[in-house]
């Protein structure tokens, strides 16, 4: 006889299998923590930050954002992105692409290489650059007899931050265009596209969500980046000084107001942030449901 068939489990409930094994106390009590935990060490400084860079008002406030050194620290900090930030989407761009389409010697060689700044602390990535352009460096006498200036200048700024922020794009890319395959590809070379037309038509609509996420992750760190700057900058004021770094003199010369101003400018940047990353991810999981979707008609 055929019929629909009820688990029964312990005092006649019915148990659905969808997954919720937990019962609610042990779920609750999950959510609790996790929601503790982000308002204890997330929301609870972010509260603080902006009342103490609004404490004397806001008149004071804009002022000490507005002053030459505040002014210069986020002219640089934004120059610094806008320079590492789209190289570093070349090259990520290029290096997934060789990884995920090609096999070669020494790809392993080059993934290691990608992974290096996460395995590096920055200030060490600061030391290294300091040991190849300072005044004692490798090409640091050369720089010197030819006025070029490296370190303690915005190039040197530039160059920490890429080495620190480059992986960002290609460890997006690399996992999604492995899991694309080359299929696509292979049938517009097919179809008679050269190199460029295929990437501009067939490879760049593929990745151009997890491209972005890689963007914004990329320009996030390079605004924020402490560390690396840090040794190479030589904390010039007024030339040389990031927003982090800039925050960091403020706090010291105990000028607290304008050192909390300058950092929530910095955490409304990583708002922003925050808010277009999760338009990417609305946007991905929309386009996912929606080819899901396609499929199941098809396929009925």
């Amino acid at each position: 006889m055929a019929g629909t068939v009820a688990i029964r489990v312990g005092g006649g409930r019915n148990r659905h299998t969808s997954g919720k094994t937990e019962s609610a106390f042990v779920r609750w009590t999950l959510i609790s923590l996790a929601l503790g935990f982000l308002a204890f060490f997330l929301f609870l400084p972010l509260i603080l930050v902006f009342t103490y860079a609004f404490g004397q008002g806001v008149k004071t406030y804009f002022a000490a954002l507005t002053e030459p050194d505040a002014l210069s620290a986020i002219r640089l900090t934004l120059i610094t992105a806008a320079i590492a930030v789209p190289l570093n989407t070349v090259f990520g761009v290029a290096a997934s692409w060789a990884i995920a389409k090609f096999e070669f010697k020494g790809k392993n060689i080059l993934i290691t290489l990608i992974d290096l700044p996460f395995a590096i602390s920055p200030i060490i990535a600061g030391l290294i650059f300091v040991l190849l352009f300072g005044a004692r460096g490798w090409f640091g006498p050369w720089l010197v007899e030819n006025d070029i200036r490296i370190i303690f200048a915005t190039p040197g700024i530039v160059l920490a931050t890429m080495f620190v922020t480059f992986p960002f794009v290609a460890r997006e890319l690399i996992p999604l265009m492995q899991a694309q395959g080359n299929e696509e590809e292979l049938s517009a070379l097919t179809l008679g596209s050269n190199g460029w037309q295929m990437f501009w038509r067939v490879t760049l609509p593929n990745i151009k969500w997890g491209l972005l996420y890689g963007v914004i992750l990329c320009n996030a760190r390079a605004m924020g980046e402490f560390g690396a700057v840090s040794v190479v900058s030589g904390h010039i004021r007024g030339l040389t000084n990031t927003m982090p770094l800039h925050i960091e003199v403020l706090y010291n010369d105990y000028r607290f107001t304008a050192s909390f101003a300058v950092a929530s400018l910095l955490a409304f940047l990583a708002f922003i942030t925050l808010i277009v990353k999760s338009l990417v991810e609305w946007n991905v999981s929309r386009e996912h449901m929606l080819a899901v979707r396609e499929s199941e008609s098809e396929q009925s």
